[in-house]
Parts: structure tokens; C-alpha cells; sequence
């Protein structure tokens, strides 16, 4: 009987066969599917991380990345999907964390940098929450809205794919929320950390697909579920 061979994956230039086959050995990668009430989490989509005024923009990737955003941002509205705005607030010189001595360069960002793009920005009925470390749900009431709101799944999207969203997927997968990540609506400053965790986390916390399947479940209602 012949063998059907996997589809490419975005991430197969960058991960090692071995390891793809290890993960696929033991059984992990299996599909989560959606909730019946999902939400979108859109983190840290602003001027400092897409701009590349600013040295930390993740530039191309960014710039690639909002079109998709923007594009699942109005399939949810349309569906009455909630639709979470996490970001980054404005420091000044006495809001410091870990990262001012990990990444200085993180906090020597003008107050402009801290925007919201024009195409990627707050609608009326959108939750803003700000943060101050990797993770949407560390030190913040997210937990709180998705409970009111009966959320049983997230589509998280944004920046980066190695840092705040990789942190969110694990959180929200750890509170027993289902994850999905759109891998061509979520963006980093280094190709290689972006498809690894990508690989990552389709292998142990979510599910990775295409902007366009993900609106095409939202618009459907369909979970996604087996």
C-alpha cells in the first residue's frame, strides 16, 4: 500500500527532517480544532514592531503579516467574534521590567511607536489590554473577559512569533483553552525563531493554518472538530 506523503509545512526549511519525524513518532501534532465561541487575540500589532522606523520593527515579515490580520480582524466582527487588542503601553523611566536589561532597545521606543496601524486598530465592542511582559494573560484580566464572554478557544495573531505569542499559546493552552495561531498572521524579526515556534506549537499547544481557512471555519461556525 502506498505510503501518502504529509503536505509541505512553512516550517520544513528550517526543521530538521529527524526532528519532524521524531515528533510524528510519538504522536504529537494532533489536531485541537475550534470552540463554538472562539475569540481573537491580536498582540502587540503597532507602529514599534511593523514600522521600521524603529529598530525593533520586524519590517517585511510585519508588513506581510497586517493585510492577513486585518482580514481575520473583519471576518470575526462580521461573525460578532470578541476581538482582544493586547499591546504594549507606553513606559517611561520608573516602568522597567526584565526586558529593559534583556532588550534595551525595547524600551528606547518614542511615544508614537506605541500606535496602533491604521489598518490594524480598535473598533467599537474591542477589549484593549495592556501589558507588560510576553504572555496576554500574565498580570492582566484577560482570564476575566473570556470568562464572561463564555470563550472556550482563541485565535491568537500578531507579534512575535518566538516571544508574546508563543507565550499566549502556551498560557491559554495551559488554562484549557483551545489555540489556533494563523501562520501567515503572526510575525518576527528572525525568519528561523519564527518557523521553529511555529512547528513548536502546532506540535504541542494549537493549531496552525492559513488566515483563510481559519475566517473560513468563523464563517462557516464550524469548530473545526473532528
Amino acid at each position: 500500500m502506498a505510503t501518502l506523503e504529509r503536505p509541505p509545512a512553512i516550517w520544513d526549511d528550517a526543521v530538521d527532517p529527524a526532528d519532524v519525524a521524531q515528533y510524528a513518532k510519538i504522536g504529537f501534532g494532533a489536531g485541537g480544532g475550534l470552540g463554538s465561541r472562539p475569540a481573537i487575540v491580536v498582540i502587540d500589532v503597532q507602529e514599534r514592531t511593523v514600522n521600521e522606523r524603529y529598530p525593533t520593527s520586524c519590517g517585511e515579515a510585519g508588513r506581510t503579516a497586517v493585510p492577513k490580520i486585518a482580514a481575520l480582524l473583519h471576518t470575526a466582527r462580521s461573525n460578532g467574534v470578541p476581538v482582544f487588542f493586547v499591546y504594549v503601553a507606553p513606559k517611561d523611566a520608573n516602568d522597567s521590567t526584565r526586558f529593559a536589561a534583556k532588550m534595551p532597545t525595547l524600551h528606547g521606543v518614542d511615544q508614537a511607536g506605541y500606535d496602533f496601524l491604521d489598518e490594524v486598530s480598535p473598533q467599537p465592542g474591542d477589549v484593549l489590554i495592556p501589558k507588560r511582559h510576553p504572555s496576554a494573560f500574565f498580570g492582566t484580566p484577560l482570564v476575566s473577559y473570556l470568562v464572561d464572554r463564555g470563550v472556550d478557544s482563541l485565535i491568537v495573531t500578531g507579534a512575535t512569533t518566538s516571544g508574546c505569542v508563543r507565550a499566549t499559546a502556551i498560557d491559554a493552552f495551559s488554562y484549557g483553552y483551545k489555540v489556533a495561531v494563523p501562520q501567515d498572521a503572526v510575525f518576527d524579526r528572525v525568519r528561523t525563531s519564527h518557523l521553529v515556534n511555529l512547528f513548536d506549537i502546532q506540535h504541542k499547544y494549537g493549531d496552525v493554518l492559513e488566515t483563510a481557512e481559519l475566517q473560513r471555519l468563523l464563517n462557516d461556525g464550524n469548530s473545526g472538530e473532528g
